[in-house]
């Protein structure tokens, strides 16, 4: 993300709720109504905070990190990347208001089915999955391109020099200059790991 943000590629505001606050404390939680565990995140701030943005520019989704979302996927990067504005909520404490999810957010992205501390590790993954896609971040635009999930499949395994260590020898196959059968080859074991580590990807390509 670095790199994008030098190049001018993208760039990456943070903003602080507790600067949209109007008591001196700059509250940002409050217990739930009805009781429970947990501290929920109050609705004014983040109303302030969104509406203020929003008056400054356009925003092609408004996100909020939360376990019960999309679950996050290439795919999904795939099509983020080609986004101009994004704006991500990072939830914290037991959850936000309810009333933020149904007015002012119209995407809700899970990492995974884990709970983190708060929503800014899920953010930060987030935009780094789709940073990257962007034309130019990366040194070499087609290694996205190989990437795991690209083509529905985990990526196939990948070596580099020596050719033999302790008697463990690359596969002649990619030693060979045979362009076609290293694709071939690459194919191959790209399909028998993802059999083996994450069958579930083989039945949603189906």
């Amino acid at each position: 993300m670095k790199r994008a943000q030098n190049k001018g590629l993208a760039e990456i505001h943070i903003h602080n709720l507790r600067d949209y606050t109007d008591d001196k404390h700059k509250t940002v939680d409050d217990y739930a109504f009805g009781g429970g565990a947990g501290m929920v995140m109050k609705i004014e701030p983040i109303a302030r905070c969104i509406d203020q943005l929003k008056s400054e520019r356009h925003y092609d989704e408004v996100i909020y990190m939360s376990p019960d979302g999309e679950l996050l996927d290439q795919p999904m990067a795939n099509r983020m990347s080609s986004l101009k504005n994004i704006l991500i909520l990072c939830g914290h404490y037991k959850g936000v208001d309810e009333r933020v999810r149904e007015h002012y957010i119209t995407r809700e992205i899970s990492v995974g089915d884990y709970v983190l501390s708060g929503g800014e590790l899920g953010a930060a993954i987030l935009s780094d999955a789709i940073i990257r896609l962007i034309p130019g971040v990366l040194s070499d635009e087609t290694s996205a391109l190989s990437d795991s999930f690209q083509d529905g499949l985990v990526a196939p395994p990948v070596y580099t020099r020596p050719a033999e260590f302790n008697g463990w020898k690359v596969p002649d196959v990619l030693l060979s200059g045979h362009e076609a059968n290293i694709e071939k080859w690459r194919y191959e074991k790209a399909v028998e790991r993802t059999l083996q580590r994450r069958p579930g990807l083989m039945n949603e390509s189906d």
